[in-house]
């Protein structure tokens, strides 16, 4: 007994600096926000008591709101079924180049994850300009004027715009962690399907896939985070707009924070929107359990 109370002393005291940094670093935090959602607070001067009222707002009323959880959606599907087929087709190529192609491809693919988003959002913004953008000029330079849009300004092509430039700055992150799934798959596993007569199709289905079912499920859920969170490209581009086309939940409860004054509601964005987010890992969890994953 005495053995199982040192132990147990033992591990409170290894256990219990994690839980205080947790504590202070996570659940006061929420806690906190939890009461000033309550409130009509500015983020500065006296409040007053409001109750449920901003959360009823937020989850029945605010249409900018479920705009924001639409598009995050939509960014979500399109980074899963574009974008990471894209990557995992670019993973499997740049594996079969071998020797200084390789790595030269392996590098170009994941230079855009290491620059800075601030640049790299300016930098599309420029390429989108209407006026004097590289994208339009190309399309006159080859007989394609009648596809000069306004791309960050138009709202039915806005959302787009935006959602392509995110997909290609995470595009070297869904390529790097396919293409390390893909260097894992052991060789023996090809050469014995190609002596059973397999082509590169039914490789690809009988073995690629099934040894790449943990990577696809770790690929697929750092979509759907990454999805949810999305504030710095948003806000650098085209800050919600033009109107509320191009809004995310991120940027827009900095928007009714700072912008909007509304630190009591902005409060209670954020905690519908971390119940959400705690719901939609739940779901993910439960798809790719039992999956051999």
């Amino acid at each position: 007994m005495d053995l199982i109370r040192r132990r147990k002393s033992t591990i409170f005291m290894l256990v219990f600096p994690g839980l205080l940094v947790f504590s202070f670093a996570v659940l006061f935090p929420i806690v906190k926000s939890f009461f000033y959602g309550m409130t009509d607070w500015k983020g500065i001067g006296e409040y007053n008591f409001v109750g449920a009222e901003n959360y009823k707002t937020v989850i029945f009323n605010d249409k900018v709101f479920r705009t924001s959880l639409l598009n995050a959606a939509l960014l979500a599907a399109a980074t899963v079924f574009i974008q990471h087929p894209i990557a995992m087709f670019y993973a499997i190529a740049v594996d079969k180049l071998k020797g200084r192609l390789e790595t030269f491809f392996r590098a170009v693919f994941f230079i855009p994850c290491v620059i800075s988003i601030v640049i790299t959002s300016k930098m599309w913004v420029n390429l989108f300009n209407s006026s004097y953008g590289l994208v339009n000029k190309f399309l006159e330079l080859v007989n394609l004027g009648f596809l000069k849009r306004d791309w960050l300004g138009n709202p039915n092509i806005a959302l787009g715009s935006v959602i392509f430039v995110i997909m290609w700055q995470g595009f070297g992150y869904a390529f790097l962690i396919y293409y390390s799934g893909i260097k894992g798959v052991p060789d023996e596993l090809y050469e014995a399907s190609r002596i059973d007569g397999a082509n590169a199709w039914q490789q690809f289905v009988k073995v690629t896939l099934p040894m790449l079912k943990p990577v696809i499920f770790v690929n697929i859920s750092i979509a759907i985070t990454a999805s949810l969170k999305q504030m710095e490209p948003i806000f650098i581009m085209t800050n919600g707009g033009p109107g509320t086309k191009t809004q995310f939940v991120a940027n827009y409860l900095y928007t009714q924070a700072f912008n909007a004054k509304k630190y009591g509601y902005a409060n209670a964005i954020s905690l519908v929107f971390v119940v959400i987010c705690v719901i939609i890992t739940i779901i993910v969890q439960k798809l790719f359990r039992n999956k051999e994953v």
